[in-house]
């Protein structure tokens, strides 16, 4: 008779199996035969735990989410704030949830919507941090910084394939991560423009459409 640890057991294998399924052949290239091949258990035992393939993906998302943003998830145990940097130097094994947190964050559901803002939540957290202590220039639209920073540190993890391709090497890499650290501090520190004329001209331009909007005539 099988016990209730060993379907425990069972159903935590199928769905790390789907996690890196979903993540490798995307959601409509994976295929509920194969996930059960990989977690070494039978099609019909996915039907019992999970009832459908729409229903083990959501269990995949919910846990995915729980991984980045639960301080009390044993999976990685750091801070939910560093918890991709610490997924990122150790991508043998957190590298199929970093590739399955790339698949959510593109193909969308309310539980990427949910961890997409905590990232937001948390790099808000960190800006502020940063603009009490003195670090930040003044900002025309913080949220929006707030938001643009967010999408710079995704970047890598959305686009692993195609930074890959370009750069010769995994972006995610110690070696890749070496790499890129100065360009990405030299960015947000300095800038790369060593003039203020593109700034000077679209501040003009957009003061100009304001007015323009607000003219009665």
């Amino acid at each position: 008779m099988r016990s209730a640890s060993d379907d425990l057991t069972a159903r935590a294998r199928i769905r790390d199996a789907a996690i890196a399924a979903f993540a490798r052949d995307g959601y409509d290239g994976a295929s509920l035969r194969r996930i059960a091949q990989e977690a070494g258990v039978s099609p019909a035992l996915i039907v019992h735990h999970f009832g459908d393939k729409n229903a083990l993906r959501t269990e995949c998302d919910d846990y995915v989410v729980s991984v980045f943003i639960n301080e009390e998830h044993d999976l990685i145990t750091a801070p939910t704030s560093d918890r991709i940097r610490t997924a990122l130097h150790d991508l043998d094994r957190y590298g199929p949830y970093l590739d399955y947190l790339a698949r959510m964050l593109v193909d969308g559901s309310p539980a990427s919507d949910r961890l997409f803002d905590s990232f937001l939540a948390s790099t808000r957290d960190v800006l502020d941090e940063q603009r009490a202590a003195g670090m930040l220039e003044p900002m025309s639209d913080p949220e929006m910084t707030v938001l643009l920073v967010t999408l710079i540190g995704l970047g890598p993890v959305v686009m692993r394939a195609q930074i890959a391709r370009t750069l010769g090497a995994d972006q995610l890499s110690a070696a890749g991560l070496l790499r890129t650290t100065l360009p990405t501090l030299e960015l947000l520190t300095h800038g790369i423009y060593s003039t203020t004329a593109l700034l000077d001209g679209a501040r003009e331009a957009l003061a100009a459409q304001a007015d323009a909007k607000g003219d009665p005539s």
